[in-house]
């Protein structure tokens, strides 16, 4: 285990965000295909898996995200960049998804259906509760009188309303994202996670319904040291840990 420990602990302090990369050197599609195979194992809320991912590959496309991407210098000298989405609009084809698969999962041997409701239930009843927007200000009305008297006697979650969809789809999303950038430093290469952009021209680029969110843009490739702003700073352990 902790030779697992070590090449982890290497990959995480060799994981910088470049950016500037080799414009002569061509990125193997294959290195970009494993990492988005790895994030899409990623832990995300209610395994509703609401995030999708945009490869970039042309060199006229990357040229054209790059400047969506207002023209840093990590996007315009990039090999590929992959665009996260997330997309809490599409909670009623993964819940589709999850209902299908656990119909088949309990068909026994001698075709009788196993009687395990629970994981059914979570699907098919919490997850419209949950997801569905529609009347969601009468709806967070209801929630709140639900939330307040679970919460009562014991502990019971409280960021059931409609406002923190989009942030529940988000977290989920950049956990994928941190997934990929740590298998591209894996596969020994770099890459720099990009939030400034123009989500409405990156929106209408990928042709993304008005329910999709652009969480953020990886430019990814081979790094150049000049890319690098020197060191790597952050604040010291007792400042951001604190034991209870």
């Amino acid at each position: 285990m902790k030779k697992h420990a070590d090449i982890f602990n290497e990959i995480v302090n060799n994981r910088r965000s470049y950016r500037l990369f080799d414009t002569e050197f061509l990125l193997p599609k294959e290195v970009v295909q494993r990492s988005l195979e790895r994030a899409i194992k990623s832990p995300n809320s209610s395994n509703m898996q609401l995030w999708e991912f945009y490869r970039v590959k042309s060199k006229q496309a990357v040229e054209e995200v790059a400047k969506i991407c207002l023209d840093q210098r990590g996007a315009k000298t990039a090999s590929e960049i992959v665009v996260f989405v997330a997309r809490p609009d599409l909670w009623k084809k993964r819940q589709k998804f999850h209902l299908e698969r656990i119909d088949k999962s309990q068909i026994n041997i001698d075709n009788t259906r196993l009687f395990t409701s629970s994981e059914r239930n979570y699907y098919q009843k919490l997850m419209p509760i949950f997801y569905n927007t529609s009347f969601s200000f009468i709806k967070d009305i209801y929630k709140s009188v639900f939330v307040w008297f679970k919460s009562i006697n014991k502990p019971f979650i409280q960021d059931v309303y409609s406002k923190f969809i989009p942030l529940v789809v988000h977290k989920s999303t950049a956990l994928a994202a941190q997934t990929f950038m740590l298998s591209i430093t894996a596969e020994g290469y770099a890459s720099v996670p990009m939030e400034g952009l123009d989500s409405k021209r990156m929106k209408k680029f990928l042709k993304l319904p008005k329910g999709a969110q652009i969480n953020m843009a990886i430019a990814v490739g081979r790094g150049m040291d000049e890319g690098l702003r020197g060191e790597r700073i952050r604040l010291p352990y007792n400042e951001v840990v604190f034991d209870v």
